[in-house]
């Protein structure tokens, strides 16, 4: 047995033995994963009670919180509210009408809230002894008790304590009986009722070819009358489309004078149609008998792209940077008052309802309010808004030969002008590509009262007539989304509706005499019919003989 240990054969077969010693400890141990350091334990039937096994904390590729070692409530008020945004602006105008889901995220938002931090529960408080017996003691002398009543019990049903803790759970309505998902705050804020949001049809009820319709942002060739005609100057003819049949009928052709129709305006009241061309000339017809009235051929010495009436008072702006007013009921061809406050075009031109004063928009990036009535500035509303820098002290005397305010906020063309029909003296005006914005000015004061980013080219502005609300029209954008017309409330600034299907920037915009249709024009050549705004309450106005503006023709 000596010769078989000594042997070759038993010095290998102790060697195995000795290697299969060591590696038994080693197959008990826990391997571990070298990519992920997370321990794995062997097969159980390999790990003996006798081989110790030594454990190391190890951890792994997730990290799984612990909710009861944060603080959830403060975790949600340190998020980020705001969200990402794009730096150069603050507003942008969405892709479609986000009014139904501002409203439904500010609800998510306060269920959200209402459920991840909820209020913390009242803990009971410690049980205390009774005052009566606390101050018994203090304030009584000892005294030998009576024999009669010496162990007195009381039930805790009728006990008065205030410190003894209530029964959660014998509310009919506590948390704990409830079958919805959610806490009661949150179930009575889903069934709670809500402010119901108008909707606006988002396609256009008509669409109507307009071959030759301009796309020059400096020209204004669409315009809706009060006897619900609208009239339309396509290269170098006018158009005239009737809403109640749309029958369509030429007005006048100016190719014989080789030149083109630059701007179109209606009287307020009447049939008279005012037409102002890129050469200066300007002409005014009847839309009943299709003649013309009269005819300016000396208006401007350069194009004429805005027009504004104000009863028989016919207004022109021109490339020429000058206003002209004209009064139509006389013959002379004289203006009788010119105004200078631009360097540059005259883009825009707005009389207020009232007769109030007149707002001139230029290409200089200039506001102009002009009063031919004479009317002073408040000498203690000029001194607090000169230092300012968005109003310019022009020194005004009244005399309407120089502006009584001018703005200078803005820093694009300011063609889009719109008076305020249901407050007084509130002007909206919309800057060019360089500005994008939509400002809200107190003409009485020279003060700006709002702003609003809109992100796009502003063409046009018109208020509602059944409703606060403002119409834009758009045009070159800084992002995504482009030529569409846009619904706001005022004062809040909230955008109620965004209508799209234009394919070039929507240059032109007009409204029906009832107030609920809009109509937009733009460079691809088509005008397109929206129903953008409810009937006026209290159903429609009475003809009276009084309004002598009717019967004269």
């Amino acid at each position: 047995m000596s010769g078989l240990k000594n042997s070759p054969f038993g010095k290998r077969l102790r060697a195995t033995h000795q290697d299969n010693e060591e590696d038994g400890p080693r197959r008990n141990r826990q391997r571990v994963n070298p990519i992920f350091y997370t321990a794995t334990s062997s097969t159980t039937k390999d790990a003996t009670p006798e081989s110790p096994i030594t454990t190391r904390d190890m951890y792994g590729d997730r990290f799984v919180p612990s909710r009861d070692a944060g603080d959830m409530r403060t975790s949600y008020h340190l998020m980020d509210e705001s969200g990402p945004s794009t730096p150069s602006k603050s507003r942008i105008i969405p892709t479609e009408s986000d009014a139904l889901k501002e409203q439904a995220n500010a609800i998510f938002t306060s269920i959200l809230h209402t459920e991840v931090t909820p209020p913390s529960p009242r803990r009971p408080a410690s049980p205390q002894r009774p005052t009566t017996s606390s101050s018994a003691t203090t304030t009584l002398p000892p005294s030998t008790p009576t024999r009669k009543r010496i162990f007195h019990y009381t039930s805790p049903a009728t006990s008065a304590n205030p410190s003894t803790p209530t029964r959660r759970l014998d509310t009919p309505t506590d948390e704990a009986y409830s079958m919805s998902p959610v806490r009661a705050e949150s179930r009575q804020l889903l069934e709670s009722p809500r402010r119901q949001l108008r909707s606006v049809c988002k396609t256009p009820y008509r669409v109507l070819d307009a071959p030759d319709l301009a796309d020059d942002f400096y020209l204004n060739l669409v315009d809706w009358s009060n006897t619900n005609v609208l009239g339309v100057g396509l290269g170098s003819c006018v158009y005239l489309w009737t809403a109640h049949n749309a029958a369509v009928s030429k007005l006048c052709d100016l190719a014989g004078s080789n030149d083109t129709v630059s701007s179109v305006s209606w009287v307020q009241k009447g049939t008279l149609l005012a037409i102002g061309t890129l050469s200066g000339r300007m002409h005014i017809y009847d839309a009943n008998t299709l003649q013309v009235q009269r005819s300016y051929n000396n208006a401007h010495t350069q194009r004429i792209g805005a027009l504004a009436w104000n009863s028989h008072i016919l207004s022109s702006g021109s490339r020429d940077r000058m206003v002209h007013h004209r009064d139509v009921r006389e013959a002379t061809h004289r203006p009788f008052k010119r105004c200078t406050g631009h360097r540059q075009e005259v883009c825009g031109l707005k009389w207020a309802r009232d007769g109030g004063p007149l707002a001139s928009g230029g290409n200089d990036n200039k506001v102009c309010i002009w009063d031919l009535r004479g009317s002073k500035r408040a000498s203690v509303a000029g001194s607090s808004t000169s230092g300012s820098g968005s109003v310019e002290d022009t020194g005004g005397s009244g005399s309407g030969d120089v502006p009584l305010w001018k703005f200078h906020e803005h820093t694009a063309a300011v063609k889009a002008l719109a008076w305020d029909p249901h407050v007084s003296g509130v002007l909206a005006t919309g800057g060019g590509t360089q500005d994008k914005h939509i400002r809200f000015w107190n003409t009485f004061n020279g003060t700006m009262l709002s702003e609003l980013d809109t992100g796009s080219q502003v063409c046009n502005l018109i208020w509602s007539l059944t409703s606060h609300e403002l119409v834009s029209t758009h045009g070159f954008s800084s992002t995504t989304a482009q030529n569409q017309i846009c619904i706001w409330k005022y004062p809040t600034l909230n955008m109620v509706a965004s209508l799209t299907g234009h394919t070039h920037r929507v240059l032109y915009l007009a409204m029906s005499p009832d107030g609920e249709t809009i109509v937009t024009g733009a460079g691809d050549e088509t005008l397109r019919f929206w129903n953008a705004f409810p009937k006026k309450e209290g159903g429609e106005k009475r003809e009276t003989r009084l309004d002598y503006g009717r019967l004269i023709r």
